[in-house]
């Protein structure tokens, strides 16, 4: 699916305001969790980036409770 910066933005708004519900193009979409929204943006942005030839970087994180 093609998604569009409208798609990435109304995602972020959804999250900004804490509402589980979008519509937009005539649709709606109920999403279960707020878990399940930043998934959505994160598909949605990591299409954005794949479409402009940039690639989504992530981030790994290591804690540990001992010492090394």
């Amino acid at each position: 699916m093609s998604y569009t910066t409208a798609h990435r933005d109304a995602l972020k708004q959804a999250i900004a305001s804490g509402v589980l519900r979008l519509s937009y193009d005539g649709k709606t979409v109920e999403y279960r969790s707020m878990t399940e929204l930043k998934a959505a943006l994160n598909e949605v942005e990591a299409a954005l980036a794949r479409d402009s030839g940039k690639p989504h970087t992530r981030q790994i994180k290591i804690y540990a409770e001992k010492d090394l």
